[in-house]
């Protein structure tokens, strides 16, 4: 898990969490994540980007649609970590505190 400030856009810290990244064969992630050097990034450690193109994107990239789709399963574990009420109202101050609560909720819920 890695906290980051609430306007800082996704693949900034997606750089942060980058050298730790588990070995895989496909990353999903959505619009936020299309940066050229993410998925580059992502190319020369063999894990085949599925993120779909900004809009902005003059010459969008293709990606797997029917894959894409399996990222509901990613929304589904944060709308269960919001169904906490110290996570959805963020009670804690201290990020450190905020990052326990996110971390101790996820325990929970994969052991449940």
């Amino acid at each position: 898990m890695f906290l980051s400030a609430g306007q800082t856009s996704d693949y900034i810290g997606a750089r942060a969490l980058l050298a730790s990244l588990p070995t895989a064969k496909t990353l999903l992630a959505d619009r936020g994540y299309d940066a050229e050097w993410f998925r580059n990034a992502l190319i020369e450690r063999d894990i085949q980007p599925c993120i779909p193109s900004r809009k902005c994107r003059k010459a969008p990239i293709p990606h797997d649609a029917v894959l894409y789709r399996e990222r509901h399963r990613i929304e589904n574990a944060f709308a269960r970590l919001k169904d906490w009420r110290r996570i959805a109202t963020r009670y804690d101050r201290c990020a450190d505190l905020f990052l326990s609560a996110c971390a101790l909720a996820a325990v929970v819920m994969f052991w449940l």
